[in-house]
C-alpha cells in the first residue's frame, strides 16, 4: 500500500465522521473528493475490492434507475455489492462509495457521461452500459458530439472493457463503431439491445438525431419508439441499426403497468436462450427500455429471472423519482425531468389519467440543471392544453419562464413561489383530483422534502405502489432548494375547465371586426429547416410569433420547410433561421446558399428576418463550420471567425439596450463564434448586462439590424421574454403582406404581457439590470 493511498483512506474516513456526526450531511461525495487531491490514483488502488468487475452505467436519461434497480438485482442473487445509489455520478462520488466499502464481487456505478473518460483508464469496468444520448445541458455539455467524443475517449483508455448499448439509438450506435474501430479493441466484443417492435407511440416535435453522422444524410426509419429511438437506417451509407444480441419483445404498455419478454436473439454456442418475461406496475416507453438495460446487464453477469423480477417488484427508491405520496387521501406523483426527452415522455404518463388533476412543474436553473431553459421550448407542453380539467402550477427559480412557456402552449398557470404554495393551492382543490409534480435537478430535493413533511404531517403514508411515471434521470447529484425570490403570481387559472388559450384583457382583440380578419389571406410565416436548425429552443420563436397574431384574430399560416423542400420567398411575410449543430447547419447552408438571389431579393424588398445563432452567422460573407472559416450568403454586413478553437465559447446570460423596445432584451448566448459587423451596420442592441458578450469579446455589442433583418445570439427563445421584439418583428410582417396582397395592413392590438415580461424583469434583476 503506497503512502499516498493510505494518507487518502485516512482522510476520506475523518472527512465521513465529520460530515454525518458534527454537520449532519450526507458523505456522498466530499470524501471521496478530498481523498482524490491526496492520491489521483485512487480509483486504481480501490479496484482489487472488486473481485469480479464493475459496470458503468452512462446516458442521459435513467441512469440511477437502472444503476440502483441492478444493484437489487445482484444483491437479490447473493451477490456483494458497491454502488453508489445517491447519484452521485462523478469520480468523487465513485470512489466515495469504494472508500466506504469492504470487499464486494461487482461495483455497479452511475458515471456522468463527460467524467467516465476520467475514470475508466483506472477503474477499467468489465462492462459500460450505455442507455441512450439526449441533447441535455447544452451550456455545459455542449452539443452531442462532444459527449460521444468523450465516451469513445473512455473506451480507448480501457481495451478490454465491453460496451453494452442501446442499439435503438444511433447516436449510441455511432459510438458503437467508432469504438469497434479503436486500435486494440477489434476484438472486444460489443453487445446491443433494443425493441424489436414498433410501441405505437404518438412522435413528439423535436428528435435529438435526424441525420447519420457518417455521410449526414436523414436517415428514414421502419418504425419509431420515442426521440430519436427506433429501427432506423441511412438509405445513402447504408449505417442501420445493428443486429440485436438482446431484445425486448411482445411489449405492452397499459395505463399504470407495463411487460415486454426478453429474448437473447444470438445466443453462445450450444445455449438455448428462452425469453425471460419482464413484469412492472408502472409504465412508460422508456421504463422498457431502462428495464431492458436492466435485464440485459443482470443476465451478462449471471443473474436469473426471478431475482430482476423480484428487484422490480420491490422497487420503492424514495429518491424523488417515481415517487408516490398521499397527502390528506390525495395521491401526488412526483419524478424528475431534465430535458425536453425525458419532459416528454412524463406528459405522456400525466396524460393517460383522463380525470381532472393538478400539475406543477419545478424548473431552476442552477449548475447542475444548466444555466440555459431554452429547452423548456422543445417539450411538447401542447398536448398537456388539451386535458380537460387539468389546473397548472410554474415555479422554481424560472418559474416564470415556465409560466410563459405554458402560456404559449394555451394553458394558463399560476406561478408559486415554493413548493408549500403549491400544496396550499392543492389544499383548495377537490380531493378526488390527482396531483403530479415534476422537477429538475435542483428543484427535486426541496420539492421532495416538502412532500415527505406533508405526507407525515398527515399521518397518511402512500399504501399504493410506486406509479404511474417512468422517468427521466441522470447527471450530478446536487440538490437546492425551491427559489423564494419569484415574481409576484399571475391571476389563479379557472378551476376545472379546459385549457384553450391565454387569458388576455378586453383590448387584447384586434381593432378589426373577426369576419373581417377571417376574410384575409393569411401572415405566411417561413420556418426555413426546423428539422435541422433547432438547437435552442429555436421553434419557440415560431409559434411566438404566430400565437400573437391568432391572439388578435389575424390569420396566420407556418410553412415548415424541412430538408428537400423548397419555399416560393414571393408567398412569405417573415423569414426564421434558428441554430444547429455543425453537421446540420452545413446541409441547411447548402440550401440556403442555392437560394441565395431569392434571399437576397426577399431581403431588398425589406421582407423581415429573425436569423439566430447559426442562422444569423450563416447570412454574413463568412461563417465557421467547426474551426473552418466557410462562405456565407452575404446578405448582412457581417464576418464570423474565431480566435480560438470551438471548446473557447462565450456563455452566459445577457441583457441588451436596444432601440428596437423599451424594456431591456433578455436572452442567452452559447456560441464559438465571433461576428464582426461592416461599418455602418447597426447592432441589434448595447450589453448592458456585467455577464455576457454578444458578437465577440471586444465590442460589447449583439447582433445586427440590416433593413428589415435581425441577426443575434441571443436565445431562450429571444421572443419569449421580448415581446416588443416580436411586435416590431410583426409589424414588418404585416407591411409585407399589404405590400404583395393589396390587402390593408392589419392593426397590430396591444397584448397583455404581463407574464412575458415578469419573466423579463426577472432575469434583468437576476443580472443586475434595473
Amino acid at each position: 500500500m503506497s503512502i499516498r493511498f493510505a494518507a487518502a483512506q485516512a482522510v476520506s474516513s475523518i472527512s465521513t465522521w465529520g460530515l454525518k456526526h458534527v454537520f449532519r450531511r450526507p458523505a456522498a461525495n466530499f470524501p471521496g473528493k478530498i481523498a482524490l487531491y491526496v492520491d489521483p490514483r485512487l480509483l486504481a488502488n480501490l479496484r482489487g475490492k472488486l473481485t469480479r468487475g464493475s459496470i458503468m452505467v452512462v446516458g442521459t436519461n435513467g441512469k440511477t434507475t437502472v444503476t440502483n434497480l441492478l444493484a437489487d438485482v445482484l444483491e437479490g442473487s447473493g451477490v456483494r455489492v458497491v454502488c453508489n445509489r445517491t447519484g452521485a455520478n462523478l469520480d468523487s462520488g465513485v470512489s466515495t462509495a469504494l472508500l466506504h466499502a469492504k470487499e464486494a464481487d461487482w461495483g455497479v456505478f452511475e458515471s456522468d457521461e463527460l467524467w467516465l473518460k476520467k475514470m475508466t483508464p483506472q477503474l477499467k469496468p468489465t462492462y459500460v452500459l450505455l442507455l441512450n444520448l439526449f441533447r441535455d445541458q447544452l451550456d455545459r455539455c455542449g452539443e452531442i458530439d462532444r459527449i460521444q467524443d468523450s465516451i469513445v475517449e473512455a473506451l480507448a483508455a480501457s481495451p478490454e472493457t465491453i460496451l453494452v448499448f442501446n442499439a435503438d439509438d444511433p447516436l449510441c450506435a455511432t459510438i458503437a463503431k467508432r469504438a469497434s474501430e479503436l486500435p486494440g479493441r477489434e476484438r472486444t466484443r460489443q453487445i446491443a439491445f433494443g425493441v424489436s417492435e414498433s410501441m405505437g407511440l404518438a412522435q413528439n416535435t423535436v428528435s435529438d438525431a435526424t441525420m447519420c453522422q457518417l455521410c449526414s444524410s436523414m436517415f428514414e426509419y421502419d418504425f419509431r419508439q420515442y426521440g430519436q429511438l427506433g429501427a432506423w437506417h441511412c438509405p445513402t451509407c447504408g449505417f442501420s441499426r445493428p443486429a440485436l444480441d438482446f431484445a425486448a419483445q411482445n411489449v405492452e404498455l397499459g395505463e399504470h403497468e407495463l411487460s415486454f419478454d426478453i429474448a437473447r436473439l444470438q445466443p453462445n454456442a450450444g445455449e438455448s436462450a428462452p425469453a425471460r418475461p419482464i413484469r412492472a406496475a408502472f409504465s412508460g416507453a422508456y421504463m422498457v427500455y431502462n428495464l431492458l438495460a436492466v435485464g440485459v446487464a443482470a443476465d451478462l453477469v449471471g443473474c436469473g429471472n426471478d431475482a430482476i423480477q423480484a428487484a422490480i417488484e420491490s422497487f420503492d427508491p424514495k429518491n424523488g423519482r417515481l415517487q408516490r405520496y398521499s397527502v390528506e387521501g390525495r395521491s401526488i406523483l412526483l419524478n424528475l425531468a431534465k430535458n425536453p426527452t425525458g419532459f416528454n415522455q412524463n406528459l405522456k404518463i400525466i396524460e393517460k389519467d383522463a380525470s381532472p388533476k393538478a400539475v406543477a412543474f419545478f424548473i431552476n436553473d442552477k449548475e447542475a440543471d444548466g444555466r440555459d431553459i431554452s429547452w423548456l421550448w422543445d417539450i411538447d407542453f401542447e398536448e398537456l392544453s388539451r386535458q380537460e380539467g387539468c389546473v397548472v402550477f410554474a415555479g422554481g427559480i424560472r418559474g416564470n419562464d415556465m409560466q410563459v412557456r405554458l402560456k404559449y402552449a394555451g394553458i394558463p398557470s399560476k406561478v408559486v413561489k415554493n413548493t408549500q404554495e403549491f400544496l396550499d393551492e392543492l389544499a383548495k382543490l377537490p380531493h378526488e383530483m390527482n396531483a403530479y409534480a415534476i422537477a429538475n435537478y435542483t428543484a427535486l430535493p426541496s420539492v421532495k422534502s416538502a412532500l415527505d413533511a406533508a405526507e407525515s404531517e398527515a399521518g397518511d403514508p402512500a399504501n399504493c405502489e410506486v406509479g404511474d411515471p417512468a422517468r427521466a434521470d441522470g447527471g450530478s447529484s446536487s440538490s437546492a432548494d425551491d427559489s423564494s425570490s419569484i415574481i409576484a403570481a399571475a391571476p389563479e387559472p379557472a378551476r376545472g375547465a379546459p385549457r384553450a388559450v391565454p387569458q388576455r384583457s378586453e383590448d387584447c382583440l384586434s381593432t378589426e371586426s373577426p369576419a373581417r380578419d377571417q376574410e384575409r389571406t393569411p401572415i405566411v410565416i417561413a420556418h426555413m429547416f426546423p428539422d435541422l436548425l433547432n438547437l435552442y429552443g429555436d421553434g419557440g420563436n415560431v409559434r411566438i410569433l404566430s400565437e400573437r397574431l391568432a391572439w388578435r384574430g389575424i390569420p396566420v399560416q407556418v410553412k415548415r420547410v424541412e430538408y428537400g423542400e423548397s419555399v416560393d420567398l414571393g408567398d412569405v411575410d417573415l423569414v426564421f433561421l434558428g441554430g444547429g449543430p455543425d453537421r446540420e447547419q452545413k446541409l441547411a447552408s447548402a440550401e440556403l446558399m442555392r437560394m441565395k438571389d431569392e434571399l437576397a431579393a426577399y431581403v431588398e424588398e425589406d421582407g423581415p428576418v429573425l436569423a439566430i445563432c447559426g442562422g444569423y452567422q450563416i447570412l454574413g460573407k463568412t461563417w465557421l463550420l467547426g474551426d473552418e472559416e466557410v462562405p456565407g450568403l452575404d446578405i448582412v454586413g457581417i464576418e464570423t471567425r474565431r480566435p480560438g478553437t470551438s471548446a473557447d465559447r462565450l456563455i452566459d446570460n445577457i441583457v441588451l439596450s436596444s432601440p428596437l423596445a423599451t424594456h431591456p432584451v433578455v436572452g442567452y448566448e452559447n456560441h464559438a463564434g465571433r461576428t464582426y459587423l461592416a461599418e455602418g451596420v447597426k447592432p441589434f442592441g448595447a450589453v448592458v448586462s456585467s455577464v455576457g458578450h454578444g458578437n465577440n469579446d471586444a465590442d460589447k455589442a449583439d447582433g445586427a439590424l440590416c433593413r428589415k433583418v435581425l441577426g443575434t445570439y441571443l436565445h431562450g427563445p429571444l421572443l419569449s421574454k421580448n415581446p416588443e421584439i416580436a411586435d416590431w418583428l410583426l409589424a414588418a410582417a404585416c407591411e409585407r403582406h399589404a405590400r404583395r396582397t393589396g390587402e390593408g395592413a392589419p392593426a397590430l392590438a396591444r397584448l397583455d404581457d404581463a407574464e412575458e415580461l415578469a419573466a423579463n424583469a426577472f432575469m434583468a434583476d437576476k443580472v443586475g439590470v434595473k
